[in-house]
């Protein structure tokens, strides 16, 4: 999937769909953990989720701050990435990471535009920022570990 995050006109846009995509990564997230046979391969999974929901927090506070309403759930997307994961299932551990990775691979092309939008504040940039560095050690760590089975 390729995702247009992170190319909205204005902050608020951009605040609105980075919670979307935050909703649809936890879904996938929790997707994940049900799926994976190996435990630890679990438990570092649902680390990274806590990040997820870090960055959640931080962007509903930045709803609020720009009186906006932040969507409670994900969108249609929701569905193609927890969808990739429970097709993955069938394949075994390294093709539910390997799926996990690409749904990744949008979040961090988001965040690495949100770092770079021209509406976003020095604290939201350093929030994108940091998002962006978990977003890229995430993927990094579900490729490496998928191409490693």
């Amino acid at each position: 999937m390729v995702t247009m995050v992170g190319n909205e006109s204005d902050i608020k846009g951009l605040v609105k769909d980075l919670i979307y995509l935050e909703h649809d990564a936890i879904a996938a997230y929790d997707s994940c953990i049900a799926r994976l046979d190996n435990k630890k391969f679990a438990s570092q999974i649902a680390s990274f989720k806590q990040d997820h929901l870090q960055h959640l927090e931080v962007l509903n506070e930045m709803a609020r701050e720009l009186a906006i309403e932040a969507p409670t759930r994900g969108d249609m997307k929701q569905m193609l990435t927890t969808g990739k994961v429970a097709l993955a299932d069938l394949m075994g551990d390294a093709a539910i990471l390997k799926a996990m990775k690409t749904n990744e691979d949008d979040t961090v092309t988001a965040y690495e535009r949100a770092s770079r939008h021209q509406d976003a504040i020095p604290a939201s940039k350093a929030f994108f920022i940091k998002a962006h560095q978990d977003e890229e050690r995430h993927r990094a760590w579900m490729d490496t570990t998928a191409k490693a089975l």
